[in-house]
């Protein structure tokens, strides 16, 4: 071989060697701005719904509120009632003493009333079964 043709496939090879590095070098620029474009497309999507989930979480908090409130007031409105409730009992209690004393009073109106008949089996008769008493009965005069 002659040194010519040694010195053509030299630099045939270099050639080759440089076009290769050369198409390598593209390729890999082409792959590093498609990962960029591709990451701007994520981030982009990301950050809306990064929004959306800002909405959704704006929303939970004010129906956490919401409940808190809701809670509130039914804790007032339960206190209200048992206090209602107590009041309703107290309220029974004082009735109930109230009505043993007007029974008492008819029982004495009864026993030194000369007109009322009161013999031992009518004096629960006067008695209605709601605990109040029925008008006594007269004695027929004659």
């Amino acid at each position: 071989m002659t040194t010519n043709t040694i010195l053509l496939i030299a630099v045939g090879a270099v050639v080759a060697i440089l076009v290769i590095a050369a198409i390598t070098v593209v390729a890999r620029r082409r792959r590093t701005q498609h990962h960029r474009v591709e990451a701007a497309d994520i981030r982009g999507k990301a950050e809306e719904q990064s929004h959306k989930v800002g909405q959704r979480e704006a929303l939970a908090d004010e129906t956490a509120a919401k409940a808190r409130a809701a809670q509130a007031e039914a804790d007032a409105k339960a206190a209200h009632a048992t206090g209602l409730q107590h009041q309703a009992q107290m309220r029974h209690a004082d009735a109930a003493t109230a009505r043993d004393e007007v029974n008492q009073e008819f029982d004495r109106a009864n026993a030194i009333d000369p007109d009322i008949d009161v013999d031992d089996t009518d004096v629960d008769d006067t008695v209605r079964t709601d605990g109040k008493h029925r008008p006594p009965q007269m004695r027929k005069a004659g």
